[in-house]
């Protein structure tokens, strides 16, 4: 599975590359096809519930609980993320998040946290799809912490919308994920990537379930925080309902 993973993706890297400097539009869709090829050579097998607004400019506000997620979403639409600056100065894993047009960002100082928001807003002015992991960490795809509300101010540039998107990771070789296989997917606390990544590809197929909910908007009386809230509770509702089938999925 790593070898076919490394024969598909290496000499992939030179041409979105390519794409990057000459071709902004295949830059961007490009990473989406080449992720559900990955998706296939993992065993991810993919239930989408509603459907990513077609084109931007239009932020993500997802849950997080894996490495896993970027294959995931990427595979779901053409996306762009937002990220940590130190994920640009991780070995192979940052050149594959610089090559899909990665917004690298400061959450710790207040000065940077701006410029973030400022090159979040002139990447959603060109009209891209952002995805932003608002809890600011991963967490155990049981529950979701809370939102931090500081980025959604990029969603404030007229036409942007925010659309919640939930990532419930379901089902494990046909049976449904349970408290013991979970965190062989879950990355989060101090789980060190690269024995947690390979101890997954060695775990089988898993089912992850996506639910793509009503975009929402900043305007009226729905403030930056309040549009946080807001994205949070949908996104909370939704992981419940995906492991637990409570209720029909909104």
């Amino acid at each position: 599975m790593l070898i076919l993973f490394c024969a598909l993706t290496l000499p992939l890297m030179p041409l979105q590359q390519l794409f990057v400097w000459f071709w902004p539009r295949q830059a961007r869709t490009f990473p989406m096809h080449y992720h559900r090829l990955v998706c296939r050579i993992l065993g991810v097998r993919l239930e989408v519930t509603g459907a990513a607004r077609p084109h931007g400019p239009l932020l993500i506000a997802a849950n997080h609980v894996s490495w896993l997620d970027i294959v995931v979403l990427s595979a779901v639409a053409p996306v762009s993320f937002i990220a940590k600056k130190e994920v640009a100065k991780w070995p192979f894993f940052g050149t594959l998040a610089r090559l899909q047009r990665t917004v690298f960002v400061d959450r710790d100082r207040r000065h940077a946290t701006a410029d973030g928001r400022d090159e979040m807003r002139e990447r959603l002015k060109a009209g891209d799809t952002l995805v932003l992991f608002a809890e600011g960490t991963s967490g155990d795809g049981r529950s979701v912490l809370p939102f931090k509300s500081s980025f959604f101010g990029a969603a404030d540039t007229p036409g942007v919308v925010v659309q919640p998107v939930t990532i419930a990771y379901r089902g494990h070789r046909n049976l449904p994920m349970n408290r013991r296989t979970l965190p062989t997917y879950a990355w989060y606390g101090d789980m060190d990537l690269v024995p947690h990544l390979l101890g997954a590809l060695r775990s089988g197929p898993i089912e992850v379930t996506v639910i793509c909910h009503l975009p929402l908007s900043l305007g009226g009386e729905l403030s930056r925080k309040a549009l946080a809230r807001h994205a949070e509770a949908e996104v909370r509702t939704g992981l419940v309902q995906a492991l637990h089938r409570t209720s029909k999925i909104r």
